[in-house]
């Protein structure tokens, strides 16, 4: 079995069809989108979401715009979409993947005659493919690392529905449970969205992968109890230092994790690093409306007067981190400089 079934997106017929999810798990609804702007909301309101998956959907966001642009003005059409791959660019902050998909959509557009759109439908198609090829590498890679009969801890989604297909951490869990490694995954829950509970826990069940959900704060006594080998989550963005923007919560198990003498693995591709920025200190770290803590479905969780604050990220130092788990290959406590021997490899 090669647990590889679920995508978050695809095109079909000159439209881009994303699962919607937000209703998971008790709804599979594909919604169909045939313009850019509609694609940037859906980033924004995190019907598609993982940084991956981000920038391969502003990639096909692209296609359309160029599509609705050839259309009224065949002669100026780049000039026409230019707003709106600024509103792609916005619609997230954080996730690198975003913008590095629209530079190597822009990098096509000296080259094009006449219709634009079957070059960046090819391009669009291909960062998807690359990214889905790039995911299985990085499962073998990194579950080349794990013991046998090994439990491991995971945070957020890094799996197929916040990427191309396959994933980045639960890349490295499917690779290592289709080699008989994986005894038992525990997700945290990952506050306030929930994407441990109701999406890496989906993911993996579809594939008849064994998942134990824990609320986020029960991670120490887990670790205390030496019932997990590593701690394995993907990125939404490396520092030129190898400092890791991931989603909230991400340094809370790091330095769980080194207190416990448990190993921490990062997976991502190298589309996530951002070799412009020294260090994390220098990421933007996107704050998200404060009604996702007031609020838990239909149920008001904070009383009226009370703030909240929500960023949607945090930082997790280099010197946390014991593998970047990259297509790449494997790099023991990133630095700047073994990073930059990554990229130019």
């Amino acid at each position: 079995m090669q647990y590889d079934t679920l995508r978050a997106m695809y095109w079909q017929e000159n439209q881009l069809y994303l699962l919607d999810q937000r209703k998971l798990p008790q709804e599979q609804t594909t919604i169909v989108y045939d313009n850019a702007p509609e694609v940037a909301k859906a980033i924004r309101e995190m019907v598609v979401r993982g940084a991956p998956a981000i920038g391969i959907t502003a990639a096909y966001g692209v296609v359309l715009a160029a599509q609705k642009a050839y259309a009224r003005n065949p002669d100026n059409w780049i000039l026409l979409i230019e707003t709106e791959m600024q509103q792609l660019a916005q619609s997230r902050p954080t996730a690198v993947n975003l913008v590095w998909a629209l530079r190597r959509m822009r990098a096509c557009f000296p080259s094009i005659t006449g219709d634009p759109v079957p070059k960046l439908l090819t391009e669009a198609q291909k960062i998807h493919r690359e990214d889905i090829e790039a995911n299985h590498r990085m499962g073998d890679y990194g579950a080349s690392l794990l013991p046998s009969l090994c439990r491991v801890l995971t945070h957020c989604n890094a799996g197929a529905l916040a990427t191309g297909g396959y994933g980045t951490a639960l890349g490295v869990i499917r690779s290592a449970f289709a080699a008989g490694k994986i005894m038992q995954v525990y997700a945290d829950e990952t506050r306030p969205w929930l994407q441990g509970a109701r999406l890496t826990a989906w993911e993996l069940r579809q594939d008849k992968i064994p998942v134990t959900v824990i609320v986020d704060s029960a991670a120490a006594v887990l670790m205390k109890q030496k019932s997990i080998n590593w701690v394995i989550v993907g990125a939404d963005r490396i520092a030129a230092n190898g400092d890791v923007a991931n989603k909230i919560g991400t340094y809370n198990l790091a330095i769980l994790a080194r207190t416990h003498g448990i190993k921490f693995m990062v997976v991502a591709p190298t589309s996530t690093l951002d070799l412009s920025i020294s260090d994390g200190s220098k990421i933007v770290i996107e704050e998200r409306p404060a009604e996702e803590v007031h609020t838990l479905g239909e149920q008001i969780m904070v009383p009226a007067g009370a703030s909240v604050w929500n960023p949607a990220f945090d930082v997790t130092p280099a010197e946390l981190v014991d593998v970047l788990v990259t297509e790449k290959g494997l790099l023991e406590h990133p630095t700047t400089a073994s990073l930059m021997a990554l990229i130019n490899n």
